[in-house]
């Protein structure tokens, strides 16, 4: 099946970090855009992150910004999430889509087509 996972959530204290991972399953990542999203509990699904196709640009969410970076290792078939300096606010279940020759990326929008079981971030004290 062609699926792209998310890995790497955990529990941290605020002030800490996590590297979460997409690896695709059944397709190479450098085709598509990768975009990652969260979901708290009682909220609507928001974008985070997302990394174009062919070298385009990466964008971030105005919460992230400046705190998150994104970036591909295409060796790995692998596109990462570093969250740094990580907020109560951060917390929800984390997915990763894919979205094919999107080479200029919106957080927040997209046709993500494949997608795969999300990874939780929990921070607390």
């Amino acid at each position: 099946q062609v699926q792209v996972v998310a890995s790497g959530g955990g529990l941290v204290q605020p002030g800490g970090s996590l590297r979460l991972s997409c690896t695709g399953r059944g397709l190479t990542l450098d085709s598509y855009a990768i975009g990652w999203f969260r979901q708290a509990p009682g909220k609507e699904r928001e974008g985070v992150s997302c990394i174009s196709s062919s070298d385009g640009p990466s964008n971030y969410a105005d919460s992230v910004k400046g705190r998150f970076t994104i970036s591909r290792d295409k060796t790995k078939n692998t596109v990462y999430l570093q969250m740094n300096s990580l907020k109560p606010e951060d917390i929800g279940e984390y997915y990763c889509g894919a979205d094919l020759f999107n080479t200029n990326c919106d957080p927040q929008r997209g046709h993500y087509d494949y997608w795969g079981q999300g990874t939780q971030v929990i921070v607390s004290s």
